[in-house]
């Protein structure tokens, strides 16, 4: 018989081992087992954020033991052991809490007005200076052919307030895989790094609906959750789209806190379908538009989780039409109120990631927050094929 003590040893060696190593979670909707795209996945021991993609998965490494806090501003928020997880892939299941989101709020404000109050109020509470790690990634289409690929792993530095934020940029690592045709414009290559945190602490995206004459273009509704009280949704439509292009705007925001949980906006297909379409040289007809940004509330913190930007439009050539897709992700990783000491030397200063030197030191890719769907594997292996 083993000695008692080594029979602790073993179990408690064993129990170490099967709660280190990669794990994946899938979320999916507990009624129509759907997966769940956008869920926050917050590792407590480790302060590591993921975001589930399209198909609902989270990837990442764990070592020892930790809760896990799982949320959704859709779905009633849940916490699992990581011992738990005893499946490589480990399904769970959440519980929507807008089916009965149908409680409309009168105010005696406009509800453009308590819009421009909880911008305000988020702008001076989001947490500054900080360090946010992130993970940036991008998909570029052409003519329904997808030509190029890029992310990277990165430190915003970010300083200022009262609307005066700025970020210093230190890139870790970074890869890019396909072409870029020379007769597509930087302009369209996605994110502006040098700007984005600026704009995104801003708010600058809601700008349109904040105009007084936007009152008598969009309908504003405010909606309640029955079964989350923290939160209501401000629903924001064009009235009129003949003439212009509109979004359709969606806010989520913690009405006692008075804090922006989500903001986002799409252009509907009714939409794009009434607006019409243009045919001077060098014009663009949009069919794609999207964003949406996750603020994240941690305790005293509040600070940007995420960010997804799509567009989609045919350019109008003087022979051609050239159809053109861009995709972008941001995930914040990790956030840090200690920023690095560095040199102005190693500042990143361009606009995209697109041209720099590729550097990689690890496979970052694998615990980026946000894994790659079995669909975008297969195309960023495809480009990378084709590259070399």
């Amino acid at each position: 018989m083993k000695p008692l003590h080594l029979l602790f040893f073993w179990f408690f060696a064993f129990g170490l081992y099967a709660q280190t190593g990669e794990k994946s979670i899938i979320l999916k909707d507990a009624e129509t087992q759907l997966p769940i795209e956008d869920v926050t996945v917050y590792i407590m021991k480790t302060r590591q954020s993921l975001l589930s993609n399209s198909e609902g998965k989270v990837t990442f490494i764990l070592n020892g033991s930790s809760n896990i806090q799982v949320t959704h501003s859709s779905y009633t928020k849940v916490v699992v052991r990581s011992s738990a997880l005893q499946k490589t892939d480990n399904v769970i299941y959440l519980k929507s809490n807008v089916k009965d989101l149908d409680e409309i709020i009168v105010t005696k404000q406009h509800p453009q007005k308590i819009l421009k109050n909880l911008i305000e109020n988020s702008i001076q509470k989001l947490t500054v200076p900080a360090r946010l790690k992130v993970y940036s990634r991008e998909f570029f289409k052409k003519d329904g052919n997808y030509a190029y690929y890029n992310d990277g792993l990165m430190n915003f530095q970010l300083f200022g307030k009262d609307k005066k934020f700025k970020s210093n940029i230190l890139v870790e690592q970074n890869r890019a895989f396909g072409l870029v045709f020379d007769e597509i414009a930087s302009d369209v290559l996605g994110y502006n790094l040098n700007d984005i945190m600026e704009n995104y602490y801003n708010f600058k995206y809601l700008n349109p609906i904040l105009e007084k004459s936007a009152q008598k273009q969009y309908d504003f509704l405010i909606k309640a959750y029955s079964a989350n009280n923290d939160y209501n949704v401000m629903i924001v439509t064009p009235l009129d789209t003949n003439k212009e292009l509109k979004d359709d705007y969606r806010i989520v925001y913690d009405w006692k806190k008075k804090l922006i949980i989500e903001a986002g906006s799409s252009v509907s297909p009714m939409t794009v379908a009434s607006v019409k379409e243009k045919k001077a040289v060098g014009s663009k007809n949009i069919y794609k538009s999207v964003f949406k940004n996750m603020y994240r509330v941690d305790g005293e913190n509040y600070y940007l989780m995420s960010s997804k930007e799509e567009i989609g439009f045919e350019r109008i050539d003087k022979h051609k039409t050239t159809e053109i897709e861009v995709r972008n992700y941001l995930v914040t990783t990790n956030f840090n109120t200690q920023n690095f000491t560095y040199k102005e030397s190693e500042v990143f200063k361009d606009k995209t990631l697109y041209n720099k030197k590729n550097t990689i030191l690890s496979s970052y890719w694998d615990i980026s927050g946000l894994t790659a769907t079995e669909e975008e594997q297969a195309i960023i292996n495809q480009l990378q094929e084709r590259t070399h």
